[in-house]
């Protein structure tokens, strides 16, 4: 086998093959005697038929499959020699094996840019100070209290009022019918919490247990039912019961059935730490994020193509996460999928970048990632997605994902080294932050009220 490499961009090859003839019946043989053990050829014992027999039998077969183990064999040694990371899918253009003939193919991808490393240690940054303010903790503790809060059914005879709990049956009318199947029986609605639209909440709440009401509400058109978005339907309503909740007062009993602690005092420290771990986390990583800026500001080099598309395939998959959360389609932007992807381009090459840099520190600092660290990244991503580590492994190799999981963790180990170089000075937190903690994540109470159909889950009640 020889082979050339050809630099068609600072971040493209393109790798010419040429296999002698000899190669080329050895990989034949191979080929034909593997069939020839593998199945049975009438006339002869397993293993015994003549090769010029077995070759003629299954000989599309064969040749397919002896090109192909021939190439894959092929790339892995050269990519091997010449050190090379392909950082886009391979483009191989060849034609079939034939005997007793010269085999010519050609290897094309994607490649990391070179260029020289700035100077990437020593280098000062800010770091904010983590601080965790008292009506942060009293957040969490009120929704303890709600978590812990009783519900009890109203006797008395009056109309329903903001925090009270309704269970209806509804409907969504165009006309006499109901649209599009929608409708539900024995729906949770808490009011006051924009579960629903507010002129549904409105028209609930003029009703008594027993009464029913309607209203004509015009759908958003983001609306997260599609087929309900700027439609005029009417909602129509049955009112079957009012409950009401009672918030207790916070005790050591109560933070002892909100997370197994022992008093109220535990709990509290419990919070302070869980949310000084996470906002420390989230500082360092801002910290990061400006060496990894200060680096790059001096660098130029040519971006992989492929790499910034992946890039912004993630972007957009973020995007359509958040949007579901919210109870939006990525539709209700109203952006086709070309000014979408323009509108991450940005976003994606900055990205790509820091990816870029990162893994050159890592290749200059020769680090490495373990079978071991790929199996305990393996194991988090299995535990998050709540799937058996078995299947997500072979998830990740049947998709050819394991090479991008060791970039990431490479990558990982270089900004953590960048990090615990750097001169870093403690400053006071600019402005507030604001994320969940893990104890205010036990606290926090459903976000969605319980369905008693599964046509319900269409509208899950009329929604902003």
């Amino acid at each position: 086998m020889d082979y050339t490499v050809e630099e068609l961009s600072p971040v493209t090859r393109k790798i010419n093959v040429t296999v002698p003839a000899e190669e080329v019946n050895a990989a034949l043989a191979t080929g034909v005697a593997l069939y020839r053990n593998r199945y049975e050829v009438k006339g002869f014992r397993r293993g015994k038929a003549p090769s010029s027999v077995v070759e003629s039998k299954f000989r599309a077969q064969i040749y397919t499959e002896a090109t192909t183990d021939l190439i894959n064999y092929q790339i892995n040694e050269i990519l091997s020699t010449l050190r090379i990371m392909p950082l886009s899918r391979l483009d191989v253009e060849n034609k079939e094996l034939v005997r007793d003939q010269d085999f010519a193919y050609t290897i094309s991808f994607e490649v990391a840019p070179d260029f020289d490393l700035p100077n990437y240690v020593g280098l000062k940054v800010d770091v904010e100070k983590a601080e965790v303010k008292d009506e942060e903790v009293r957040e969490v503790e009120n929704r303890v209290l709600e978590n812990a809060a009783t519900i009890r059914p109203i006797t008395d005879d009056r109309t329903a009022t903001d925090g009270d709990i309704l269970i209806i049956s509804f409907g969504a009318y165009k006309g006499e019918e109901v649209f599009q199947g929608i409708q539900a029986d024995n729906f949770e609605l808490t009011l006051g919490q924009k579960q629903a639209l507010p002129e549904f909440e409105d028209m609930l709440k003029t009703l008594k247990t027993g009464d029913k009401g309607e209203c004509e509400i015009v759908f958003p058109a983001d609306f997260i039912n599609p087929a309900m978005a700027g439609e005029t339907l009417t909602m129509r309503a049955t009112l079957h019961a009012i409950k009401q909740k009672t918030v207790p007062e916070l005790t050591d009993e109560v933070a002892k059935k909100a997370g197994g602690f022992d008093s109220v005092e535990k709990m509290r420290e419990a919070i302070v730490q869980s949310y000084m771990q996470s906002r420390q986390q989230l500082n360092k990583s801002v910290a990061q994020k400006k060496l990894l800026d200060q680096i790059l500001s001096s660098l130029s080099f040519e971006l992989p193509p492929s790499l910034v598309e992946n890039r912004i395939d993630r972007l957009l998959a973020d995007l359509e996460h958040r949007l579901d959360r919210q109870g939006k389609s990525i539709e209700s932007l109203k952006k086709s999928p070309e000014e979408l992807r323009e509108s991450f381009r940005a976003q994606a090459e900055e990205a790509a970048r820091g990816e870029i840099l990162l893994l050159a520190v890592a290749k200059k600092e020769d680090f490495d990632v373990t079978s071991e660290e790929i199996d305990a990244a393996l194991t988090q991503v299995a535990m998050q997605n709540r799937q058996d580590l078995l299947s997500v492994k072979q998830y990740y190799e049947e998709n050819n994902l394991i090479f991008p999981l060791k970039d990431r963790l490479l990558g990982d180990k270089a900004m953590e080294y960048i990090y615990e170089r750097a001169e870093k000075t403690e400053v006071e937190a600019a402005a507030e932050v604001k994320e969940t903690s893990a104890a205010d994540e036990k606290a926090k109470t459903p976000a969605k009220p319980k369905k008693a159909k599964a046509k319900a889950a269409d509208t899950e009640a009329p929604q902003e």
